[in-house]
């Protein structure tokens, strides 16, 4: 209602209809406020009580430092230890006096004493190889047929660019996330190769079947897997908001870009698989796939933090606590016998049993009790479970990549475009696992070498 009716010429009944619509409003309205209200008193999340990266966190200005007290050696007052001579120097070259600077007397050999050994490094001029293919036909004059000369491998006919160029372009668009127009003037200023923003693409778009079939042989091995680990994180494609989920664990890794954030992202890439255990957050999308789970506990840590923030003195420090101490058993969790870790894990209930006992008066410290209240039995899996992480960690770090290039470029223009990044991801992130390095692995890729183990 925008403006009151003349209530002049309303009947009593029309008066009490306007008097219970009112009504209704202004209950809600106060519902709200009080609402607004509660959040006006909640503390300032930052990336210690909450999931919000440290690059948000508001820094206080840095003091003026003290004056410098004697010689600088190396950074951060270490000891400079300088940079350790090549074994393998492709040039060396000698320098020795041959007659005394004041007397001019020669030297014998004897007389020359070593004083210094030292690397001089130089880049060298990069310039493309240009190969000239002439192509010659042969015409029988028994038959009448034409036989087309055979061409090495890497010579046929088509792009003029090489994997070598496609691999390196690939390289720092998607882990550098340089934009086509400055990869193509990069391209000329500093390999002297000319090549438009259309080629790159088009050079891009060639590729991805190779990735695509790579990515295949990586998503059979993860449907084969004991452990999974998941995660997502927003994306833009086309204007739109869309998620990149990760999947992953100690062998491979699997990035997908899908419109959707439910559950049937997760039934997709699993393809009816259910592993024996998974680990991540508590987004309902994320629960439910295997046969036993494992929360992370860093996000229940910072939600902990939360709640102390925000004044809570009886439930979350000790949840805190106990989670603390959750940790540190991880980390010696593999050095432990499978009944040393039973009774941790029992240890662990029995003190669980005394903080859920607590009686909070907070409703963020409400919220956390009655959220492990329904999910306690998962907090401390990996006790019974030593190949999984008591945290998520190694899925966030997975996204981390995908979040920078979302800040730096924005998103993608085309649905094509993000399932490359995704595809690009998923090789990148898998080689990391063996040992080999991304633009290695892009060149083994678009050769058609395998990054995977045998297995």
């Amino acid at each position: 209602m925008t403006q009151l009716p003349d209530l002049n010429h309303l009947s009593h009944s029309e008066k009490d209809t306007l008097i219970r619509a009112l009504w209704a409003q202004v209950q809600a309205l106060t519902v709200r406020v009080a609402e607004l209200e509660a959040r006006l008193g909640e503390p300032a999340k930052n990336s210690d009580n909450s999931s919000q990266p440290p690059s948000r966190d508001k820094k206080a200005n840095r003091q003026d430092k003290l004056p410098r007290k004697g010689p600088r050696q190396g950074s951060l007052g270490r000891k400079g230890g300088g940079r350790a001579v090549s074994a393998t120097p492709d040039e060396t070259v000698i320098a020795r006096p041959m007659c005394c600077a004041q007397c001019q007397a020669l030297f014998a050999a004897a007389d020359h004493q070593l004083i210094d050994r030292y690397d001089k490094i130089e880049l060298p001029k990069v310039m493309p190889v240009v190969t000239r293919v002439e192509l010659y036909a042969g015409q029988c004059q028994a038959c009448g047929s034409t036989t087309l000369a055979p061409l090495p491998d890497g010579l046929e006919q088509g792009s003029p660019f090489s994997i070598n160029i496609v691999a390196l372009a690939l390289y720092l668009r998607f882990t550098h996330a340089i934009s086509y127009r400055r990869l193509s003037r990069l391209m000329l200023e500093l390999f002297a190769l000319s090549i438009s923003e259309g080629a790159l693409d088009a050079a891009f778009q060639r590729a991805k079947p190779c990735m695509e079939a790579e990515v295949g042989a990586i998503l059979s091995r993860l449907r084969r897997a004991r452990v999974v680990c998941s995660d997502e994180t927003s994306v833009r494609v086309d204007g739109r908001t869309c998620w990149n989920w990760v999947f992953q664990n100690n062998e491979v890794v699997i990035h997908v870009i899908r419109h959707s954030r439910g559950a049937g992202v997760v039934s997709e890439v699993m393809a009816g698989h259910r592993p024996a255990l998974w680990v991540s957050d508590l987004y309902s999308a994320q629960q439910g796939h295997a046969a036993d789970w494992q929360v992370c506990l860093a996000h229940q840590l910072r939600d902990c933090q939360f709640a102390i923030d925000a004044g809570d003195t009886i439930f979350a420090p000790r949840m805190k606590m106990l989670l603390l101490r959750a940790f540190v058993l991880a980390r010696r969790r593999h050095h432990l016998a499978q009944t040393t870790r039973r009774h941790y894990r029992q240890r662990l209930e029995r003190e669980l049993d005394a903080v859920m006992a607590l009686a909070p008066i907070t409703r963020d410290a409400r919220r956390l009790r009655k959220r492990y209240g329904k999910r306690r039995s998962y907090l401390f899996t990996f006790l019974d479970h030593p190949e999984v992480d008591p945290d998520n960690n190694s899925s966030e770090r997975e996204l981390r990549p995908t979040a920078t290039y979302r800040k730096v470029t924005g998103g993608f223009r085309s649905n094509w475009g993000a399932d490359l990044f995704a595809s690009f991801r998923s090789v990148v992130g898998t080689a990391a696992r063996r040992g080999i390095g991304a633009y290695q692995a892009l060149k083994m890729t678009l050769h058609g070498t395998s990054v995977l183990a045998p297995g």
